[in-house]
């Protein structure tokens, strides 16, 4: 039996998985089966169609579904997801990031969200909170008297630490 070889290491981080700490691939990974909503290993504009669905924004118009799918060099697997995900992030304010992350829940762009619909979002999707992780995460950051959570103080605090005085 001859020896199998062995892969060659790409060099020069030209592998997109080198940009990436293994919890951050994990993540994306979670993501990209999030959204492949027909699990075929290719994310295209029904499944975009479908997840913004699934977060509560219907009516998502053709041209904006493929401007997003026009951005990939070509089909979109979990590695070209990947790749524009690190060019996106590369050089970006861990701030922007998160706060990019909150107004795909916000698309009037208000800068608050529902309390609830956090809430309700941050136990059904992906990594799901439990009820004590909600507490906390109500506890430090309290929604206003109208039920809000204000996602850009809390983005805020999370990268730049609370302000003591």
């Amino acid at each position: 039996q001859a020896p199998k070889k062995a892969k060659k290491k790409v060099e020069g981080g030209s592998n997109v998985f080198s940009m990436f700490e293994q919890t951050q691939i994990q993540e994306f990974k979670e993501a990209f089966t999030i959204m492949d909503q027909n699990r075929d290993g290719f994310i295209d504009k029904a499944d975009l169609r479908d997840t913004f669905a699934a977060l509560g924004r219907l009516n998502v118009k053709n041209e904006e579904l493929e401007d997003m799918v026009k951005e990939a060099p070509g089909p979109i697997n979990f590695t070209v997801f990947l790749t524009m995900f690190g060019e996106k992030l590369k050089g970006t304010d861990p701030e922007e990031t998160i706060l990019n992350a909150f107004k795909i829940f916000d698309p009037e762009g208000k800068g608050h969200i529902k309390a609830d619909y956090i809430k309700e979002m941050l136990m059904t999707q992906a990594d799901r909170f439990s009820q004590e992780e909600i507490n906390q995460m109500f506890a430090a950051f309290p929604p206003d008297v109208s039920g809000n959570l204000d996602y850009k103080n809390l983005c805020y605090v999370i990268t730049h630490g609370e302000e003591k005085d």
